[in-house]
């Protein structure tokens, strides 16, 4: 069977619509806390949001009336959630947020007692738990602070005053890392040029953060920094900017990570997880460097079991989620900002430098909003036009066709040999997409 409300990140949409409102999260909450046997605390934080409040309150009824004891953790990066519910021993975590998406959004994701997001099963079993409606009652939720011991662990990764003479610019997309990346980096010496770091429950993500990049690469070149660093809403995600101003992505700074660590022969198993979305050029680097690349479909979870199929401790998507597992959970923006500055200080390089680990192949890649995700195998003029596209790249170059797991949208990539090739690549794939689906 397919999950009917999760996606590749928890249950997401807009506030108030058929599926994120304090209704479903009540029955949410109830069926969680069934699915555990009706016992066990249960960690709830959430990102900047306005809507977050209700939804937090909504899931701890939910999970009050199934039997589960409901902790509020407040505003907290999903990353220190995951990492609240691993040291506590909680029985399980809910986040509220949309991630990256706009403050009109909000969503809701689980991770288990080991501070790992569930599984499809896990997720699925949840889902069939679902009730038609719950009764609860309010709840008087205790409160917990998941903030402080994590920004205490993260500031132990660096040594102390590390960053004395750093000038960095930090943007934190006015969501849950507000109060947590900027104290690190502070605390270890450095200058830091805030931006996205006056949350007002409507301003997330708006123009600032990890998908919106723009600014924080103006900033980084008008202030002299050393680097930028942005998160995404709920803090589990880091994009770079070096001090020219260019922007690293999720790809690079894995292949940065990985290939420094097979130097020193410290990349466990040599092995880097990444997903089907990573350009091709992180495979070419990391085998060049003597490692090898194990991909996984898109989805920061299914990077997750990869690793520990492959009994790996790096991995991550393009996006920007970094899971350095011997240090978190879960993807953490901040850590994986951390790791990079390791490298920076050890090897004295600039960023600008330290990027050129990877050589990325040419890749185009659009998002087209749908009304309706049909099959992919019943769309036939795209199913044609990607088979054709496939055999005329054939090792030279790949394509992607995928739905989004968290919005209505249909995601095409090609790779190949060079710019115009992909482009020419992408421009049909999306005409024959336009043909089978109804796009907005």
């Amino acid at each position: 069977m397919t999950r009917k409300y999760f996606g590749t990140d928890g249950i997401r949409g807009p506030y108030g619509g058929p599926v994120v409102n304090e209704a479903f999260a009540e029955r949410l909450g109830y069926a969680a806390a069934v699915r555990l046997g009706k016992k066990g605390r249960v960690l709830i934080g959430r990102d900047t949001r306005e809507s977050g409040q209700a939804l937090e309150a909504a899931v701890a009824r939910g999970l009050q009336a199934g039997g589960a004891e409901p902790v509020s953790l407040g505003v907290a990066p999903t990353p220190a959630v995951a990492r609240a519910v691993r040291m506590e021993h909680a029985a399980l975590g809910v986040v509220i947020t949309a991630s990256h998406n706009a403050a009109a959004d909000n969503g809701i994701k689980f991770f288990g007692p080991v501070g790992v997001k569930l599984t499809d099963a896990e997720e699925l079993a949840i889902e069939q738990l679902l009730p038609v409606s719950v009764v609860t009652v309010p709840v008087a939720l205790p409160v917990s602070d998941a903030c402080a011991p994590y920004i205490a662990a993260a500031e132990k990764l660096l040594p102390p005053n590390a960053l004395t003479g750093w000038r960095i610019v930090l943007d934190t997309a006015n969501g849950a890392s507000c109060g947590t990346s900027p104290v690190v980096l502070r605390a270890l010496g450095a200058e830091v040029i805030g931006l996205g770091d006056a949350p007002d429950g409507s301003n997330i993500n708006a123009g600032v953060g990890s998908e919106h990049p723009k600014l924080l690469a103006a900033r980084v070149k008008a202030t002299g920094a050393r680097l930028g660093i942005a998160h995404d809403g709920d803090g589990d995600r880091c994009v770079l900017c070096d001090e020219m101003g260019g922007v690293l992505d999720g790809d690079e700074i894995l292949t940065l990570l990985a290939t420094q660590a097979l130097a020193r022969g410290a990349l466990v198993n040599r092995t880097l997880v990444i997903t089907v979305q990573s350009n091709l050029g992180v495979d070419a680097a990391i085998k060049a460097a003597g490692g090898r690349v194990h991909r996984t479909a898109v989805g920061d979870r299914y990077v997750t079991e990869g690793m520990l199929a492959q009994q790996a401790t790096l991995g991550g998507e393009s996006s920007g989620h970094i899971i350095c597992s011997e240090i978190s959970p879960t993807g953490d923006g901040l850590v994986a900002a951390i790791k990079v500055i390791e490298i920076m200080r050890a090897t004295g390089k600039p960023l600008s430098v330290l990027r050129q680990a990877l050589k990325k192949f040419p890749q185009l890649t659009a998002a087209l909003t749908v009304r309706e995700k049909l099959p992919l195998e019943k769309l036939p003029n795209l199913s044609a036009a990607c088979v054709a596209l496939e055999e005329e790249l054939g090792q030279q170059g790949r394509v992607l066709v995928r739905y989004s797991g968290t919005e209505p949208k249909l995601r095409l990539l090609v790779e190949g040999p060079t710019s115009v090739r992909v482009q020419v690549g992408l421009d049909r794939l999306s005409a024959a997409a336009r043909a089978d689906l109804d796009v907005i």
